[in-house]
């Protein structure tokens, strides 16, 4: 799977009552669509995966493949404390056509974590993922920091297509990389403008438990939706090697010149125009535009997704015009005054 270009982190949205309310999620998925984002993560740390149960991360999953455009690369996030959870939830993303799965590390064990450890935990779900997997870096949230030797190491492993990096370090995003430079290189189907190939645009019909809702689900908000009609498309052939993704928004710049070649945003959620036009004018090599780019959103970035997180990310949804809505307890509504610092901050920001 190619991975290039700016993917959103996307929310998972509630109802006031907590339930997840699926015709928003589905709003906004097919909102995405309609973007120039190369495609979305679903239930990742944006998407408050740890709060859902299984039944709803599988349901998330599917409203959300059934809303995507098929050229759309879908990233579905499965990360769980055991090898079984997570196969299970990545066995229900490729029922559903994802294109790949997200892996975070065990955190609850964290002591025990060792580098042995952590090699034996991708390894393992990597052999036995249908799905191929990318890496996921997340200190801030896994009190664990993937050391960039054991990403060198697992970049090997025929499964393992490539790391989401959300330290923010450009030195680091540079490192692995380096790293990486001489892992093995994978043939990928493309279209004939090169771009990434997804498992809907060659396989579109889903199977009956991917496109069937139930009557309790649909009372709840859940969005019927009908397999798209087979279409035959040319596709060309490309190599690609290991690939690194940036996960922080103030580094995005940065990380494309260091190597990467895209990134996972959580900012490109309430504001996929403005971050894609950071990638975009770096690939017209129109660096001044790129770091203007780049600088304006530096702001944003940091009060709304690092210091205010999820409540700060959801709201800035709705200020945009996508549904951002409440977060899961015990996460805290925004006060007044942060609402009113978010408006200000996105007022000239793209969306």
């Amino acid at each position: 799977m190619l991975l290039e270009g700016i993917f959103a982190a996307v929310t998972t949205p509630f109802y006031p009552d907590e339930r997840v309310y699926y015709r928003k999620l589905e709003a906004n998925i097919a909102r995405y669509s309609r973007s120039l984002l190369a495609g979305m993560v679903v239930l990742g740390s944006t998407g408050e995966a740890p709060m859902l149960d299984d039944a709803e991360s599988s349901e998330v999953l599917a409203v959300a493949a059934q809303a995507a455009a098929p050229e759309k690369i879908l990233v579905a996030g499965v990360g769980r404390e055991s090898v079984k959870a997570t196969l299970s939830l990545a066995e229900a993303a490729a029922r559903f056509r994802y294109d790949a799965v997200l892996v975070r590390p065990p955190s609850y064990y964290a002591g025990q974590m060792s580098s042995a450890a952590v090699l034996h935990y991708f390894r393992t779900v990597a052999d036995r993922s249908p799905l191929p997997v990318i890496l996921y870096n997340i200190p801030k949230c896994v009190p664990y920091q993937i050391p960039v030797e054991v990403v060198a190491e697992l970049a090997h492993h025929p499964n393992i297509i490539g790391i989401k990096d959300s330290s923010g370090k450009l030195d680091r995003i540079a490192a692995q990389v380096a790293a990486t430079s001489h892992a093995p290189r994978r043939t990928v189907p493309v279209t004939q403008v090169f771009e990434a190939v997804t498992a809907r645009m060659l396989d579109p019909q889903t199977d009956a438990e991917a496109s069937f809702i139930s009557a309790g689900h649909l009372a709840e908000g859940a969005a019927v939706a009908t397999a798209a009609p087979a279409t035959s498309i040319k596709t060309r052939s490309r190599e690609v090697g290991f690939q690194v993704l940036c996960g922080s928004a103030g580094a995005v710049l940065g990380s494309l010149q260091a190597g990467a070649t895209g990134a996972i945003l959580a900012l490109a959620a309430f504001a996929p125009q403005a971050a894609q036009e950071i990638y975009i004018a770096w690939k017209d090599h129109d660096l001044p535009l790129a770091t203007q780019k780049q600088t304006s959103l530096l702001k944003a970035s940091l009060r709304i997704v690092s210091d205010l997180g999820i409540p700060g990310v959801k709201y800035a949804c709705d200020f945009n015009g996508y549904f951002g809505g409440p977060g899961r307890a015990p996460l805290l509504g925004l006060t007044a005054a942060e609402k009113a610092e978010i408006e200000d901050l996105l007022t000239e920001i793209r969306h």
